[in-house]
């Protein structure tokens, strides 16, 4: 097998960025992903105390599809965002500034519908990002079992609707779901498979054009599950590249 493609979202549920590489650390997610987090004005999580939420707390493609079509770009140095949305064009921010904070509420508020909940603050979680999990994790996907529900679905699909991070091509489809407790060595890294990842209605959304246009779940359905795609936990610190061979150990 080897590592096909690899992926961050620096703030989560708004925005991805495709990677060549990232330096992976014991016991931490990939460093930037899910860096960021918008609260909803009905969430209990307070944004002055960093920390891990529960995903419920935050907006989310699964009730907002429209973020879903949000792309990336982060500068690391000044911890800075270039959003790009087909419907919104370009927007250039600092989410840990207020002020700046405000502006991007204000930008994708078009993707918000009315009556539903409205972002409202930034929310971090210093050290493992905001992903689902409480456990600081990085996401293995199969591009066999993306493969696999194309054909159920009988069209193309953008691997980005999976939100995932790092992409292995090379194994069976639906393999990995036999690989819980086992280790992979991915470049200089070590991880361990941890569960799989059960999926939500944020699947349904184009990551192209934001709109919901696929019933993943009901693809999944006839796999028997609907699961997609592999929780890990980095166990031994190192550098991942495009290309690079993942080995089972």
């Amino acid at each position: 097998m080897k590592l096909a493609a690899l992926w961050r979202h620096p703030i989560k549920s708004c925005g991805r960025e495709a990677l060549q590489a990232a330096a992976l650390r014991a016991g931490e997610a990939l460093p930037w992903d899910r860096h960021w987090a918008v609260l909803h004005d009905v969430s209990k999580h307070d944004a002055s105390m960093p920390g891990w939420a529960k995903c419920q707390n935050f907006m989310r493609g699964a009730s907002t599809p429209g973020l879903a079509g949000i792309w990336a770009t982060l500068d690391e140095t000044r911890a800075q965002l270039t959003l790009r949305h087909v419907d919104l064009g370009t927007h250039v921010f600092a989410p840990n500034d207020p002020a700046q904070a405000a502006a991007f509420f204000d930008w994708i508020a078009p993707l918000c519908p009315a009556g539903r909940a409205q972002p409202k603050a930034i929310a971090t979680a210093p050290g493992r990002g905001m992903t689902d999990s409480s456990v600081a994790g990085i996401s293995l996907m199969n591009m066999a079992s993306h493969r696999a529900v194309e054909r159920q679905i009988g069209h193309a699909l953008s691997p980005a609707r999976w939100r995932g991070n790092l992409w292995l091509e090379g194994a069976q489809a639906w393999a990995e779901h036999d690989w819980i407790g086992r280790e992979i060595k991915i470049g200089g890294a070590v991880l361990q498979i941890r569960k799989r990842i059960e999926r939500c209605m944020q699947t349904h959304a184009n990551p192209d054009t934001g709109k919901r246009d696929a019933d993943i779940l009901g693809a999944l359905d006839h796999f028997g599950h609907r699961d997609f795609g592999m929780q890990a936990i980095v166990l031994q610190s190192g550098t991942i590249t495009l290309e690079d061979e993942a080995i089972l150990l």
